[in-house]
């Protein structure tokens, strides 16, 4: 994706409408975005500002020209805060600002019926590598390549609650840096923040994948409601 492309969430309410204008109605979140990817549907994930670890995610459709809300849901997000994705450094539990596309859904549940984006089932030989010495490096693997040892690695099926159901974030993914960090999902809601994911409640997550179309070329915009941090594609 093409760096230095400024995605400011400028502020919002908790239900991710901006203010209207005199004589206007409201204004629709994403239509206050310099880059909303170029797709037909965009997943807003919103926090306060950077030291938050709760905020909303709220996804959209673009119909003939207008964002139209489908829905919104409370969202946590990582313990250390949000950081700019460039800059973001791995184990820091922070989560990365920035718009990312999403590759592929996954769970350790099956897909729920409608889903149509490439769901792949999570077994007990599930792994997503986060060692910064294989070649795998934030990739899912499925067995764990000798390369990936398995203390730098995530075996997904061990996190039954969190992973019954998860989109993978495409941060990092096209052209991995190593050191900046591997595994950012947006994923079921845990016991508490997370580790640099973004979560919500169970029943949001199986909504966001049925509705959730590729043909649309989805992509998640992660931010704050200040719009401090002015991010890029990544």
């Amino acid at each position: 994706m093409r760096p230095g492309v400024v995605l400011a969430l400028v502020s919002a309410s908790a239900l991710a409408l901006l203010g209207a204008a005199p004589g206007r109605g409201p204004v629709p979140l994403p239509a206050g975005m310099a880059d909303t990817g170029g797709g037909r549907q965009l997943i807003v994930a919103q926090a306060p500002d950077t030291g938050a670890t709760t905020g909303t995610v709220s996804w959209w459709d673009l119909r003939d020209g207008r964002w139209v809300r489908a829905g919104w849901a409370p969202a946590r997000f990582g313990a250390g805060g949000l950081v700019d994705g460039s800059a973001r450094e791995q184990g820091t539990n922070t989560t990365p600002t920035g718009l990312y596309g999403l590759p592929f859904g996954f769970g350790i549940k099956a897909a729920p019926a409608g889903t149509r984006v490439t769901y792949r089932p999570v077994r007990e030989s599930s792994w997503w590598c986060q060692d910064n010495d294989s070649r795998s490096y934030n990739r899912w693997v499925d067995p764990l390549p000798a390369d990936c040892r398995a203390a730098e690695a995530e075996h997904l099926i061990d996190y039954g609650t969190q992973y019954a159901y998860g989109l993978v974030i495409a941060f990092n993914y096209d052209r991995p840096v190593r050191g900046r960090g591997a595994g950012i999902f947006l994923h079921v809601n845990g016991r508490a923040a997370t580790a640099g994911c973004v979560s919500v409640p169970q029943d949001a997550m199986r909504r966001i994948l049925t509705w959730t179309d590729p043909a649309a070329k989805p992509h998640i915009a992660i931010g704050t409601e200040s719009g401090a941090t002015a991010v890029g594609r990544y």
